[in-house]
């Protein structure tokens, strides 16, 4: 039997492009049944954007399979058999697609790497390896794989159908020209997938607007499955340092502290400004150690602006947590940060409803 071949990375856009292809071949008008399709989601705001087009895939076809944490909802559409993914298992980070019929065959497989790569938002710049194709046999490849994993927790009749479907096209052998039309849409899928420019320093300070449009607050985003690190951080000037130092040299240091805070981000982080002396530095695919090493960094960075500002000395409050929530828990994150201020602690920890990693206190 064919093998997969070897993974390649992609990005989700260029992902979204491909199953969109995928989908929209099983809606295609072909008498060459019987005809299956497998998918898993991750999460389910995800297979809840496509549920009108599954809908119309199960009307066509004879077996129909998505999987997602947690299972389906509960207004799945009729022939649509769902199956409940655990948090921890494999295929739970499998972001795939399986068309298979007699004749033809599609495949998509990624696996969630929970990184990301500089894009408009955070949820297109997500990054996965795998690779993707149109061929029959790796569709018949793919398929046996999900049909063996899936098949306890499937009801009898879909297993049934997946097996008769299995075992006519196995009898049938595929067809030549796969490879010429697999050319022609990869060169149509690499036009979704251009290469980005990373934000300058300056365009990673987000506003509200910014923000909202970057964290995909008003697209299709889903909790649990890319870790983000959170971290508040709030730089205040000694009492009076406006009426001492004049306005000119208040503007110098609030753009030195700036350039500071804007020093210590990749060109996938953002960091919101909050107030006039906060920011809030969101670092996709972070764990907690890193984010804290980076609050040393700016614990250290700031205090020697001393060095060019002789008379000024920032007192700096951090607050820091690892979460894979959506929307970001950014208003736990500021009031985590007043918690610090409050209690005279450099870096404080969110609560653990809102990250799942929480640094430590002190």
């Amino acid at each position: 039997m064919h093998s997969p071949r070897t993974p390649q990375r992609f990005t989700k856009r260029s992902l979204v492009a491909v199953s969109h292809a995928i989908e929209r071949a099983a809606l295609a008008e072909a008498e060459d049944g019987p005809l299956i399709v497998l998918a898993l989601f991750q999460r389910q705001p995800y297979f809840s954007r496509e549920s009108t087009v599954y809908r119309r895939i199960a009307a066509r076809a004879s077996a129909t399979v998505v999987g997602m944490v947690g299972g389906p909802p509960p207004d799945l559409p009729d022939r649509v058999h769902g199956v409940a993914l655990d948090e921890v298992e494999d295929l739970a980070r499998e972001w795939t697609v399986v068309v298979l019929s007699p004749r033809f065959g599609a495949t998509l497989v990624a696996r969630d790497r929970r990184e990301v790569t500089p894009a408009p938002t955070l949820e297109a710049g997500r990054l996965f390896d795998g690779h993707w194709g149109f061929r029959r046999d790796e569709a018949l490849h793919e398929a046996i794989r999900l049909r063996r994993l899936l098949a306890e927790r499937l009801p009898a009749p879909a297993r049934l159908a997946l097996d008769e479907a299995i075992a006519r096209v196995r009898d049938i052998p595929s067809g030549p020209g796969e490879p010429r039309v697999e050319a022609a849409l990869r060169l149509l899928a690499r036009r979704g997938d251009r290469h980005t420019r990373p934000a300058e320093p300056t365009e990673a300070v987000l506003d509200e607007t910014g923000l909202r449009r970057w964290t995909d607050t008003d697209g299709v985003t889903a909790s649990g499955a890319l870790p983000v690190a959170l971290v508040g951080l709030r730089v205040d000037e000694p009492a009076g340092s406006p009426e001492r130092f004049g306005r000119r040299s208040v503007a110098r240091e609030g753009h030195a502290v700036l350039a500071t805070v804007t020093g210590v981000l990749r060109p996938v982080d953002r960091a919101p400004r909050v107030a006039e002396n906060e920011f809030q530095l969101l670092l996709p695919g972070m764990d907690e150690p890193a984010a804290l090493d980076v609050v040393r960094r700016l614990h250290e960075a700031i205090g020697a602006l001393t060095q060019a500002y002789p008379f000024v000395a920032y007192t700096v409050h951090a607050a820091v947590g690892v979460t894979t929530r959506r929307p970001l828990p950014t208003a736990d994150l500021r009031a985590a940060v007043d918690w610090a201020v409050r209690q005279g602690l450099p870096v404080a920890g969110l609560p653990p409803e809102s990250a799942d990693a929480v640094a430590g206190v002190g």
